[in-house]
């Protein structure tokens, strides 16, 4: 049985989402389509704020700007006084341009190059550096009002292999031991505001691990305050606050972790001699993730030797996850809701020349035909955001809904998109 949650409805058989049917958008806008509901991003927002802010006040939000970073969509949570967390000097030229402030801004790249420094310098953003070997190199070109460190607290979590940032097997962040040269090498170079800093995983569903990770993280804070003389204006737990992608998955309780982390916060900053430092947190996925559904058109069916292929217009350049580390995303056909499922199982792909190119693999829908629609669900972050025009495929349109309005909000792209900014030699225009 079909279970329809907001920001979606049916009628008729159709699926809606944000008041407006998806087979109205697809006629009018065209296929593959990412269509986000302001409405549930709002929505979202304003739960995880509330669950942090109830039991500690001293609270900022910086929504992760790698997960979508539509214009739009940044400007809808600036509205709602969202701070940016930016992972590359791109990211900081956009939430300039959404009308993020500098001071709203936090940047934590990864290797990153002189020029990204000495950039995120003369922009005047928060800088959390990932390894104590860039402050030299940060110095050269200045002393920035407020530094952090990424720590590695030695342990990590994700729904997937490649989404676990914290621990022995990863790239990301310092130890402590570390991270004591670090802030004592910043302290004696003149610069006087500190924050900290982790980001241990992504998608997790598991509302006990955020809290331990708050907890272990603000006893590395007191040990390197006490250690090193300082003092901390933030301590930032990062993202990683993970939305149901199965039908089978709860959602994440946002207020008992909230109000568990908001507990820490109030108790252990006093005893561990931390002042008190402003609660961060940098969550993506679960302010987006379920707000955008990707509509795709079936171009054909395919038996297969085990299986049946069902070939639509959006494949992995369209929506990468499935084909990058199996990730689940729930489908309808939206034009025929609530029909009962085909005994067979199918097999879901684009037209791309890959043959991981599967948006969904082994399940059970309504009997699909050519010329159906197909909605694919939580695909508002890493979506759009990590497609492509490979196979020279232009991307997919972006539309905004809210309440039977509708507003295109990224044009889809074009034959002319894929050579604008290749030149060909005079010698060979011959």
């Amino acid at each position: 049985m079909q279970v329809i949650e907001p920001p979606l409805e049916v009628r008729d058989k159709i699926l809606r989402v944000g008041g407006v049917s998806t087979l109205e958008l697809a006629q009018k806008f065209g296929t593959p389509l990412f269509v986000t509901d302001e409405n549930r991003i709002r929505e979202n927002y304003k739960r995880i704020v509330g669950a942090f802010t109830t039991a500690y006040r001293k609270f900022s939000l910086q929504y992760a700007l790698k997960a979508n970073n539509n214009l739009s969509i940044l400007r809808i949570l600036r509205s709602m006084d969202s701070g940016a967390d930016c992972s590359c000097i791109e990211e900081i030229t956009l939430a300039k341009k959404a009308g993020y402030p500098s001071n709203r801004i936090i940047y934590t790249g990864n290797f990153n190059s002189d020029i990204e420094l000495k950039l995120a310098l003369k922009e005047g953003v928060m800088i959390n550096l990932d390894d104590v070997a860039q402050l030299p190199r940060l110095r050269q070109f200045g002393k920035p009002e407020i530094l952090s460190f990424r720590i590695n607290p030695g342990v990590g979590k994700g729904r997937y292999a490649g989404l676990v940032f914290g621990g022995r097997r990863t790239k990301f962040g310092i130890e402590e031991k570390k991270a004591v040269k670090g802030y004592l090498s910043a302290k004696r170079s003149g610069i006087r505001h500190f924050g900290i800093h982790v980001m241990s995983g992504s998608a997790i569903l598991e509302k006990k691990y955020f809290p331990k990770v708050a907890e272990r993280l603000l006893n590395i804070a007191g040990r390197i305050a006490k250690k090193v003389g300082i003092e901390f204006e933030f301590i930032n737990i990062g993202g990683g606050f993970g939305i149901p992608y199965k039908p089978s998955e709860k959602a994440l309780d946002i207020e008992f972790i909230g109000k568990e982390v908001g507990e820490l916060f109030t108790k252990l900053p006093s005893e561990l001699s931390l002042g008190t430092p402003t609660l961060m947190i940098e969550p993506g996925r679960y302010i987006v993730g379920d707000t955008t559904i990707l509509l795709a058109k079936v171009h054909g069916k395919k038996k297969g030797t085990v299986t049946t292929y069902v070939g639509t217009d959006a494949g992995m350049n369209t929506l990468l996850r499935p084909a990058l580390y199996g990730a689940y995303h729930q489908v309808y056909v939206a034009n025929r809701m609530f029909h009962r499922p085909n005994p067979e199982k199918i097999t879901i792909c684009g037209q791309i020349c890959e043959n991981t190119d599967v948006i969904a693999e082994g399940r059970r829908l309504p009997l699909i035909k050519e010329g159906d629609i197909l909605a694919i669900l939580n695909a508002g972050a890493y979506g759009f955001a990590m497609s492509s025009q490979y196979n020279n495929r232009p991307r997919a349109a972006e539309v905004l809904v809210n309440g039977g309005t509708v507003d295109l909000i990224r044009e889809r792209e074009t034959v002319s998109d894929l050579t604008l900014h290749q030149k060909i030699p005079e010698r060979l225009k011959n």
